[in-house]
């Protein structure tokens, strides 16, 4: 039978074929332009559309005048995720490859008021356009960024406390549960959707790869004890560099 694969992916296949074998190692150039239409005798568009595809799987990037190499692969290391996690926004430990006791982790963040929007207001089963906190976090571990955090709180459940804006006053980074508490809601759970999609211009100049590439995203909502959502957030780490692991404990 023959091969269905358009031509483009197929000279993808055997570009990443070449890299995962080591034939391409990291760091070695990609062959030029035109020396991939003579090698695969396919048209400009073609060879220029197969390396798009590597570029997006994060299997090479380019150089500004100097052509297109191959990346590193080699996973960073493990973001752990569970119920005893470090409260936080980030609700997780590190585990750096080679380092099992994990890597000091800080981050950023700024607040600001807004609007919900339609997505926003599904997750927290509230009305569009009602006001929530929406909070954006950088997140780094020995000065290399890890994760982008987005968080949106109603602002009908914190206007006028101290735990309105969650990384100011008097508790700050306490985390979800923490803050709540400090204002009598008990946060009782957490549910978490994983996907994945491609990096925003923005998002891919922060995590350090190219627009496009694919990343991981986790959507996580907290609930309280009446099942009300009292925060939803999108976590955001690169598909390539970073594997997720789930503690998941029985009673």
């Amino acid at each position: 039978m023959g091969d269905n694969r358009p031509v483009f992916q197929r000279i993808a296949d055997d570009l990443r074929r070449q890299i995962d074998e080591g034939a391409l190692p990291v760091g070695a150039r990609i062959p030029s332009r035109s020396e991939l239409k003579r090698t695969y005798e396919a048209s400009d568009q073609t060879v220029d559309r197969a390396v798009r595809v590597l570029k997006a799987a994060g299997y090479a990037e380019g150089q500004f005048g100097r052509g297109v190499f191959v990346t590193d692969r080699a996973p960073i290391g493990t973001l752990l995720r569970s119920t005893g996690a470090v409260d936080s926004p980030f609700a997780a430990r590190i585990a750096l490859e080679g380092s099992p006791d994990g890597a000091p982790l800080t981050w950023e963040a700024s607040s600001t008021a807004a609007a919900a929007s339609d997505r926003v207001a599904r997750r927290l089963c509230i009305v569009p356009g009602t006001g929530v906190i929406r909070s954006v976090y950088e997140y780094l571990a020995n000065r290399q960024p890890v994760q982008l955090a987005t968080s949106w709180e109603p602002l009908a459940i914190t206007e006028g406390t101290d735990v309105v804006f969650p990384e100011c006053g008097p508790y700050a980074r306490r985390g979800v549960r923490g803050r709540m508490a400090a204002i009598g809601i008990r946060v009782v759970r957490a549910e978490e959707r994983v996907g994945s999609r491609p990096a925003s211009s923005a998002e891919a100049e922060t995590l350090g790869c190219s627009p496009g590439q694919c990343v991981t995203v986790v959507e996580r909502t907290h609930f309280d004890a009446d099942g009300r959502a009292v925060e939803t957030s999108d976590i955001v780490v690169r598909a390539d560099r970073w594997r997720l692991a789930y503690d998941i404990g029985f009673v």
